[in-house]
């Protein structure tokens, strides 16, 4: 007897010991699942991400064949996209040629034009490997309900939705010990979902839920009896499923890490995904889970076959997606080499600049800086990222919202609040801004009971009843929309007697701070010298109603808010009397004359607003009303250029067309207000030579740079490691939500539910959370606006300096080396483009 206790208690004690050296190697394989997830921003400050970015250690066709085989989804275009592309000529014979000469793995394969046409007329051949939750969904009544995947979808997304809410709902469930257990204990409540899959005695299976999450993953990963080569695959095809809340768990883990701490909330998201296995398992007889288990290790004992045979399979849609770059490269050379020819002409005929502007390099911003070069060409624009180099979070007056003004990939490291100012700066009144702080506050408190009109019904319409008119006058006005300009949103609750006086402000820095923060700023822009006497910081926002992803069209280099905030406070700065005397010390002297003027440019409507201009000398003023006319000579030339994309007639009188657009804007029914970066396709780091004249079709990113005054390099680097990173996001957000829509984009706008206040949006009542853009930004209803064309970077710079912020940073590296996207450079004679270290002519074929 002592003999069979002493074998049993061996026996378990080697288990312990076998289960405690697996954890490590589980623990690995869920780390390297997570990390595969890229962040997905909140609505109040939407950004285009890449939504791959976390796979750029991968080439391209590697990662394509991994979304496909593990998730389902397709990452380059579909082939009928490419035959449309190519029946209609938008694709031609040079162009296939071109592509297949510049992709040797193409002709290592032996690939040629015949067969990239013959594959267009088939379908990818790649099939997408199936989970546990998969083949135990065997039952032949399968087809007449919700496939189990889609209902775990829909439970996981409802408790997802129940656990991260902290706005939306008056009524919030106690979540304190973490997602996995609350989840555990929402399904222990509710059996809802059990007649939904068809397993209406599926609570007597929840005994066997594990409590913890490592040992949901534990359990699942030893019962599966998969390879361990194939587990951490396994566990990102499970997040796949349920990629939106993945990716708004790994947004919490982004912010998490610039703040210096970690966050589980992934982690507890695949434990989820995994214990379903365990549930459904207890569902099933003994035959039906072995069954399972062997149909489920017969495909992945062939995972690694399944993906290389993806890969060649996708060799074919890389030489098209090529192809269709190509096509789009050779118009955009010709361009800059027109522009470039011309270059020393133009720059003879340009008269003394008498203004300098200063856009975001949005897209958008492109066909403004053109129209302001030709309507006067004593204006002299100028390109720079949106947020102007200020690392800062904004807390407006009142609240205890701190949003953040500055790209993703940062976290803030100065403060901006609002304060109360006179016209002079010193005429701070600290009585004046606690009365108006206690006025917005009062205001914010009595909007209220809208807010709750907004959530119950029954509330809904007892409060129209007591409101009366005031109420149906403000949802006439929506259903209405008139012509008025843009509300000033962070400006909302605040009486209009505070508003004009109402300033953000630099918080918490001292003079010494504020120089060096002004010297690296117009280092960055080029204006360390030859400043003009009037300066223009132009932020840019959009306008639009009802509309969730609203912050999806302003600045992504502001963290989806306007540029205003980021305009008005350099402006302030760099007009402050101790600053310019600080700079003058550090030899960099701003004329006394000079005045730089917050402004913001409504991408929406294509007007321009000053700002704060009650602080202005009477001479600045002066130059400022000057520059009306021009305004709106300029503005009303880009209005025509964009007035056919949007279905309004570009002939129309300029009152009357820029009323359409405003009411457009004003629109609580419009889909479309404007199309946002929709067909970005470049982004040139050049002095504006290289680009001045040259109609670029709202396409282009463009920062200026002059590499002759950048003598270390230092701006270059900042260049190719925060901006090209930024719109190389915008360009790979564009490109999956159009390549597939399904998956990568967030469905029909129409359809939108809000999650959460701003965490995201259901299309429908639930499921998965929807993460990209919607059709609507991407589609006409006719055809799609957006071409998914890899963003082509163009840079005016001695080779030797970008070859040494690509040896420098990895992530460049994996960008250019793995297909992510073009570098181009301006040589002395031609235009050359990266390939593998070496530098080719454009169209020669790499070795």
């Amino acid at each position: 007897m002592d003999t069979i206790e002493t074998i049993a208690a061996h026996d378990l004690a080697a288990a312990r010991d076998a289960a405690a050296a697996l954890r490590p190697r589980i623990e690995a394989a869920c780390e390297q699942a997570c990390r595969a997830i890229a962040p997905a921003w909140p609505l109040d400050r939407a950004i285009a991400v890449n939504p791959y970015w976390s796979r750029i250690g991968r080439p391209v066709r590697e990662v394509a064949a991994r979304m496909a085989v593990l998730g389902g989804i397709r990452v380059l275009p579909p082939r009928t996209y490419l035959k449309q592309a190519w029946e209609e000529g938008r694709i031609d014979d040079s162009d296939l040629a071109c592509a297949l000469g510049e992709l040797s793995a193409a002709r290592t394969a032996g690939l040629t034009a015949a067969h990239c046409i013959e594959a267009l007329q088939r379908a990818v051949p790649v099939v997408q490997l199936p989970l546990l939750i998969d083949v135990l969904d065997d039952d032949p009544a399968r087809h007449a309900r919700l496939s189990w995947r889609q209902a775990i979808t829909h439970q996981v997304g409802q408790t997802c939705a129940a656990y991260f809410d902290q706005q939306q709902a008056d009524w919030r469930p106690e979540r304190a010990q973490g997602l996995y257990a609350f989840w555990r204990d929402t399904l222990m409540h509710d059996h809802s979902i059990g007649v939904l899959m068809g397993l209406p005695e599926l609570g007597r299976s929840l005994a066997a839920l594990p409590q913890a999450r490592q040992d949901a993953e534990q359990w699942v990963l030893q019962r599966l009896g998969l390879p361990e080569v194939v587990w951490a695959d396994y566990l990102e095809a499970v997040l796949l499923t349920v990629n939106g809340w993945a990716s708004w768990c790994a947004y919490l883990g982004w912010q998490a890490g610039l703040e210096g701490r970690s966050d589980a909330h992934l982690r507890d998201l695949l434990a989820i995904r995994l214990a379903w296995g365990v549930i459904l398992l207890e569902c099933k007889d003994d035959a039906g889970a072995r069954r399972a288990f062997a149909a489920l290790q017969a495909d992945w004992s062939q995972a690694h076959t399944r993906l290389l045979q993806a890969e060649r399979a996708l060799l074919v849609d890389e030489v098209w997606q090529g192809a269709l770059e190509v096509g789009y490269q050779r118009e955009l050379a010709r361009k800059l080499g027109m522009a470039t020819g011309a270059a020393a002409e133009i720059q003879a005929a340009t008269p003394a600049v008498e203004v300098q502007a200063g856009f975001c390099i949005d897209v958008r911003s492109e066909p403004m800086r053109r129209a302001l070069e030709a309507v006067w060409p004593a204006v002299q624009t100028l390109g720079f990222a949106g947020f102007f180099g200020l690392p800062v979070a904004y807390t407006p007056l009142a609240t205890s919202v701190r949003r953040p003004q500055l790209p993703g990939l940062l976290a803030p490291a100065m403060e901006v609040t609002d304060r109360v100012l006179a016209a002079d700066d010193d005429g701070a009144d600290a009585g004046l801004q606690d009365s108006a702080a206690q006025a917005r506050r009062q205001r914010f408190a009595g909007s209220q009971p809208w807010q709750a009109a907004s959530r119950w019904p029954g509330a809904a319409f007892s409060f129209v009843e007591a409101a009366g008119f005031s109420y149906l006058g403000k949802l006439g006005r929506w259903l209405r929309p008139n012509a008025a300009a843009r509300a000033r949103d962070d400006l909302e609750g605040l009486p209009a007697r505070y508003r004009p006086v109402c300033r953000p402000s630099l918080a918490g820095l001292d003079i010494e701070a504020k120089v060096a923060l002004a010297a690296r700023v117009l280092h960055a822009m080029g204006l360390d010298t030859d400043i003009a006497p009037l300066v223009l910081l132009v932020g840019h926002g959009s306008q639009s109603e009802n509309n969730p992803q609203a912050a999806a069209l302003d600045c992504g280099a502001c963290c989806g808010q306007t540029g205003e905030v980021n305009a008005r406070v350099l402006a302030r700065l760099l007009n402050e009397p101790a600053v310019r005397e600080g700079l003058r010390a550090q030899g960099l002297d701003i004329p006394a004359a000079s005045r730089f003027v917050a402004a913001l440019h409504n991408t929406t409507t294509d007007e321009i607003e000053g700002l704060d201009l009650d602080l202005l000398p009477p001479d600045a003023r002066a130059r400022w009303e000057r520059l009306q006319a021009v305004f709106a000579q300029a503005c009303d030339q880009v209005r025509r250029e964009r007035a056919p994309s949007l279905g309004l007639d570009p002939r129309l009188p300029h009152a009357q067309l820029l009323a359409q657009l405003r009411r457009r804007a004003s629109d609580g029914a419009q889909t479309r207000p404007e199309w946002g970066l929709a067909g970005n396709a470049a982004f040139v780091i050049g002095p504006r030579h290289r680009t001045r004249g040259v109609v670029l079709d709202g396409r282009s990113f463009l920062h200026d740079y002059d590499a002759a005054r950048d003598a270390d390099g230092s701006v270059l680097e900042l260049l190719m490691t925060a901006p090209m990173l930024v719109t190389h996001w915008i360009n790979w957000q564009y490109h999956a939500s159009t390549c597939d829509p399904q998956r990568m984009g967030s469905g029909n706008k129409v359809l939108h539910n809000v999650v959460g206040g701003q965490i995201g949006v259901f299309e429908g009542n639930g499921g998965d959370l929807r993460i990209g853009l919607s059709r609507q930004s991407l589609h006409d209803g006719q055809r799609w606006v957006h071409e998914p064309l890899r963003l082509t970077v163009v840079i005016d710079a001695p080779r030797e300096a970008i070859e040494r912020v690509i040896a420098r940073h990895a992530v460049v590296r994996q960008l250019l080396d793995h297909g992510w996207l073009h570098l181009w450079r301006f040589d002395p004679e031609q235009l050359v483009r990266y390939s593998a270290g070496d530098w080719l002519a454009l169209g020669q074929a790499a070795s």
